[in-house]
């Protein structure tokens, strides 16, 4: 590539926002004829293009959802085949093909897309392949990836029987997988930046070929403008690549759908979204900085203060670009009920992965309570009383080996918003729980109460990683079980951390590792982190944390309580 190649792309990148508009646009032949160009000759209609990829999500033992988005108004159409590791097409009796024919995409969902394929073999690989149809009947390109489900969670002993093996089908299938965790995308103004090679993070997290990956928030930042240029502590220049739409903070609908479409130019995560389903859960940038809800926002660059109409668009364009499965979350925000209250769409959710782990999703933003110093003597809410009791009821009948409970914001670890109040459940006293910290106190108090075994914390949020044993030995509160925390992020953003911890539920750090100041750029990837499971046939969980250059900085292997 020439010098100028960074320029030339962020040309591009505006022509190609241009060209999807065009793309949609009716035929030039229908509004007359260029220049010099022979009226009996047809021009050539463009066809529609998946600017933003293609993605899976909620992967199950049997289930998927597929994603995308169109260039212009189409019929979405799936491909799935059962293939070998290799990617060879299964035949005889391991032999699955379906074609599944989606929703329109239309303008008011941003031209994206999804379909629920259900009734699908367990442990199973599939190619995908993903178009669109315009009106007039005309095919988009297709776009390629593959997925695979889960092991079959009736099975004893995480042994099954698949459709799907590499051998033909009708064999034992393994209950061994892999997953990668990580949060924070595109934050404090590092955006994409080609001449390092875009988001390496995420090209480092799909090297170690997970079954699949958790978001666990800050998918976008949508408060944070992304310049054309930053100059570094030490000198250097980094250069984003650049749209209208994250040029300033967004307020708008069509703001907010830009930041999702911003983040799918980088060519690392769009790779990796084709192979790797995910399970993504919002945090507070995908609206605005520590946010909750009723709160009118003192921040002088917007003109929209109040952040329950930021949060609904926020949302929806959050609910359109990702791939989550549960049919709650796919209603379309910004509802009233009866009083005319908004009511928000539920996105916690629990998505089984076999007989080895099951995967909780909280929503730790939604059904927040307001920001103060957390020191109140009455219980505040961080889940709400009916995400409380759903986690409770829905670990406590979980048969799997892992109960994985993934957090958008960490336990103990001290969050501040501002001098005095505190974003998280942590409040700077290591005493007796206040507060939100009584909701989560009695949360674990019932995992103890109901015989609940091997949990497992995983997070993000602080831009740091780390890795948290709690205990009662060491706690002011001491009615529960011990468990770990895991800590890992950025994956493209600035570095902090680390934090100071809260001693009410007895966090002993075993290990963290920030970056070398606040703010720091991702340009090296020792500061950008991703945590990495691999659950063992022997129903070991080994959890590592690594760098955003694939090094392993921290490792520990967990054995499951009987």
């Amino acid at each position: 590539m020439t010098n100028n190649s960074s320029v030339s792309r962020r040309t591009v990148v505006k022509g190609s926002i241009l060209a999807a508009a065009l793309a949609s646009a009716p035929s030039a032949a229908n509004a007359g004829t260029p220049l010099g160009q022979s009226a009996g000759v047809a021009l050539v209609r463009n066809r529609l293009t998946l600017p933003s990829g293609i993605a899976t999500g909620d992967v199950t033992s049997d289930s998927a959802v597929l994603w995308s988005r169109a260039s212009g108004a189409g019929r979405m159409t799936a491909v799935l085949r059962a293939v070998d590791d290799g990617g060879q097409v299964l035949r005889g009796r391991g032999a699955f093909e379906r074609v599944l024919r989606g929703p329109r995409a239309t303008q008011a969902s941003d031209f994206t897309a999804k379909i629920h394929a259900g009734n699908l073999p367990s442990n199973t690989r599939f190619a995908l392949e993903i178009s669109f149809e315009d009106e007039a009947g005309a095919a988009s390109e297709t776009v390629r990836g593959s997925f695979r489900t889960a092991p079959d969670a009736g099975t004893a002993n995480g042994k099954g029987r698949t459709g799907g093996a590499s051998n033909g089908g009708d064999v034992p299938a393994s209950s061994a997988q892999s997953f990668v965790w990580t949060g924070d995308t595109a934050g404090q103004g590092w955006g994409i930046n080609e001449e390092i090679g875009g988001m390496r993070g995420y090209r480092a997290m799909h090297q170690t070929r997970p079954d699949f990956f958790i978001h666990s928030g800050d998918t976008i930042y949508a408060d944070g403008p992304i310049p054309e240029s930053v100059v570094e502590k030490d000198g250097q220049v980094w250069r984003n690549l650049v749209t209208e739409e994250v040029s300033k903070v967004a307020e708008t609908l069509t703001e907010f759908r830009g930041r999702h479409r911003y983040n799918s130019l980088d060519a690392n995560m769009r790779a990796m979204f084709a192979d790797v389903p995910v399970i993504a859960q919002w945090d507070d940038h995908e609206t605005h900085n520590n946010w909750y809800p009723g709160q009118i926002i003192d921040d002088s660059r917007y003109t929209v203060r109040d952040v329950n109409t930021l949060a609904a668009r926020g949302r929806q364009a959050w609910q359109e670009n990702m791939p989550i499965a549960d049919a709650s979350a796919l209603w379309r925000p910004g509802t009233f009920d009866d009083a005319g209250q908004y009511q928000p769409a539920r996105i916690y959710r629990k998505i089984s992965r076999g007989p080895q782990l099951d995967i909780f999703c909280l929503d730790m933003r939604t059904f927040k309570s307001p920001n103060t110093d957390g020191k109140e003597p009455y219980a505040t809410n961080i889940l709400g009383q009916e995400q409380v009791d759903w986690l409770i009821r829905e670990v406590t009948k979980s048969k799997a080996t892992w109960k994985v409970i993934a957090a958008d914001l960490p336990l103990g670890i001290v969050v501040p918003d501002g001098p005095v109040n505190q974003e998280s459940l942590s409040n700077r006293d290591a005493g007796a729980p206040l507060g939100r910290e009584l909701e989560i106190a009695g949360v674990l108090s019932a995992f103890k109460r109901n015989g609940v075994k091997n949990t497992v914390w995983l997070t993000a949020d602080v831009h740091y990683c780390a890795a948290h044993h709690y205990s009662p030995e060491r706690a002011a509160f001491t009615d529960f079980n011990p468990f770990w925390e895991f800590v890992a992020g950025p994956i493209a953003a600035g570095s902090f951390g680390p934090n100071a911890m809260d001693g009410t539920f007895g966090p002993e750090v075993v290990f963290s590792k920030a970056g070398r100041f606040a703010g720091e750029s991702p340009r090296d990837g020792e500061n950008q982190f991703f945590g990495h499971v691999q659950l063992g046939e022997d129903s070991s969980f080994t959890a590592s944390l690594r760098n955003a250059n694939g090094a392993t900085v921290f490792s520990k292997v967990l054995t499951p309580e009987r």
